[in-house]
């Protein structure tokens, strides 16, 4: 993607990011993908969704119109935000819910505690189909049945890689949009590489941070670290004001009990 669709994808990522605090990423990934699949099988709705000459409101009640009785209504909400936004071109739309989709997944295996694995597995799988003509023939064959595809995989990996690489292994050989499998594998590693190298920010406060004061402490890290950064927010009532910031071995602590701890112990010597 490149110029406005660029922009605008970075928007929904951020979009994404907010509503996964809250929601079930493997439930919001999987209704993801089901838009996609709307998005990809109906161009001229994609078509629609994307041309900068229609209001953004309207396309979102098009949306929702259309797709309300299938989406829980965070998928919905941010579904609506997406197609308000500019895309350059109609697929590029459609790409972007893909990677929301898969970003998602991803997050999901990274709650579990498992996103190397599924990083590790991603690549593992594309190693296996080069070495296995018939696998990789058979999997790519788009006159093969989507639920054979499903069944063969599932015979294959069930029980042996995570949730999440079944599942995105899965749509990559149900639903290719065009490209083979080995390269849609590829594609889904980078999106899993990416969210591994963010750094992740453990932030201890007393009382729930507005959305601008976290904009404000995700801006300030992620300049500090020249890194993305991605805040955990834990509320904790023993904190005595201010708030800590623990990233990887290091921590920024601004606390008020912190800054007795120290007079404390400056007082002592």
């Amino acid at each position: 993607m490149r110029g406005v669709s660029r922009a605008s994808l970075a928007e929904a990522k951020e979009r994404l990011e907010a509503l996964l605090r809250s929601a079930d990423p493997v439930a919001l990934g999987d209704e993801l993908f089901a838009v996609l699949h709307v998005f990809d099988r109906e161009h001229g709705l994609r078509r629609a969704l994307s041309d900068p000459a229609q209001p953004g409101d309207l396309k979102a009640a098009a949306v929702r119109d259309l797709l309300r009785d299938g989406l829980s209504a965070g998928t919905l909400g941010l579904v609506e935000d997406v197609v308000r936004l500019r895309w350059a071109r109609s697929l590029d739309l459609a790409d972007a819910v893909e990677t929301l989709a898969v970003t998602a997944q991803v997050a999901g295996a990274e709650a579990a505690g498992r996103l190397d694995d599924l990083e590790d597995e991603l690549f593992r799988f594309g190693r296996v189909l080069a070495g296995r003509p018939d696998l990789r023939r058979a999997l790519n064959d788009q006159s093969v049945a989507a639920d054979r595809k499903v069944r063969l995989l599932a015979d294959l990996l069930e029980a042996k890689v995570t949730d999440a690489t079944l599942r995105l292994v899965t749509e990559n050989a149900t639903h290719p949009r065009g490209r083979s499998l080995e390269r849609g594998l590829e594609l889904y590693g980078r999106i899993a590489a990416e969210r591994r190298s963010r750094l992740i920010a453990v932030v201890r406060t007393s009382i729930e941070l507005t959305e601008q004061q976290k904009t404000r402490l995700t801006a300030a890290l992620s300049a500090q670290y020249d890194r993305d950064i991605h805040l955990n927010i834990e509320v904790d009532p023993t904190v005595l004001g201010g708030l800590s910031v623990q990233i990887g071995d290091e921590e920024i602590d601004g606390t008020i009990q912190r800054r007795l701890g120290d007079a404390r112990r400056r007082l002592s010597r």
